[in-house]
């Protein structure tokens, strides 16, 4: 047997090369197309043959591979004498501490979300009392996800929620206290549905409660009619004013009149 027969008999195939290294025949092509790792031997038929000194240098790729280098700095440390290799391993630490931080900020904004999308609003009941009024129930907001936590408008509410700050909610709740003392001095001052002074505060309305979610026209009917129909509600605003929730709510039919909408006909969309 020749020289060239006996160097070919102590090298292994591809295949076996690539299990060896635990990766794939695939990869070992790509490796020796771009001239990472190419076996020094082939057969007279061409096929790769892998020396003992080829098996070592892929355990070395490998190696590298595995604490995330990429395939040029993996080159760098294998070809060039100068390459500091524990510099490239110390700038691969400080990108993965990077990345790292990255991705804690991103799990806990997903966290966030996440309990928005169950909770609503990611304050404590005793904070959300101190924000919204001692007369404030946290077990309602609660209780909406119930009611409506299988709608688009509370996907909407828990994604603008998620990230509200204390004192945004502070800014909104004062924003709606506001309003509603306006509704009420509009009551007392007799301004009648359908006129402009009356409109500009459904409009007020529309806009300050939209920061929930979108509110349309047609929505603002159906929210008109809860307020002076359900008891929690009805209650609320005849307590700021004996009759509120029923002028609110002619006040947001004429509203939409003005706009060519029928309140009768309105539907939550």
């Amino acid at each position: 047997m020749g020289e060239r027969e006996r160097d070919i008999a102590d090298c292994v195939t591809v295949g076996e090369a690539a299990e060896l290294a635990g990766v794939t025949v695939r990869t070992l092509h790509h490796w020796d197309e771009i001239g990472l790792a190419s076996p020094s031997m082939r057969t007279t038929a061409g096929y790769r043959q892998y020396t003992d000194a080829d098996l070592q240098r892929l355990d070395r790729i490998v190696a590298y591979r595995e604490v995330g280098l990429g395939l040029d700095a993996v080159r760098e440390i294998l070809d060039d004498a100068t390459a500091e290799i524990s510099a490239t391993l110390r700038e691969q630490r400080a990108q993965l501490a990077e990345r790292i931080q990255e991705l804690q900020q991103l799990d806990a904004r997903l966290e966030r979300m996440t309990e928005a999308h169950e909770r609503g609003i990611l304050l404590s009941d005793e904070a959300q009392s101190e924000v919204f009024g001692a007369d404030w129930g946290a077990h309602r907001a609660r209780h909406a996800r119930t009611v409506w936590g299988d709608t688009v408008q509370w996907a909407q509410f828990a994604e603008r929620a998620a990230f509200r700050t204390r004192e945004q909610w502070q800014s909104l709740s004062a924003a709606m206290s506001t309003l509603q003392l306006d509704l009420g001095n509009a009551l007392d001052q007799g301004v009648i549905p359908g006129t402009p002074e009356a409109n500009s505060l459904i409009e007020r309305h529309r806009e300050v409660f939209s920061n929930f979610f979108p509110l349309t026209r047609q929505m603002q009917v159906c929210l008109g009619r809860m307020f002076e129909s359900d008891p929690g509600f009805s209650a609320h605003y005849d307590g700021i004013r004996v009759g509120l929730a029923s002028w609110f709510r002619q006040s947001i039919d004429e509203c939409a009149r003005t706009h060519g909408i029928d309140p009768e006909t309105a539907t939550w969309q």
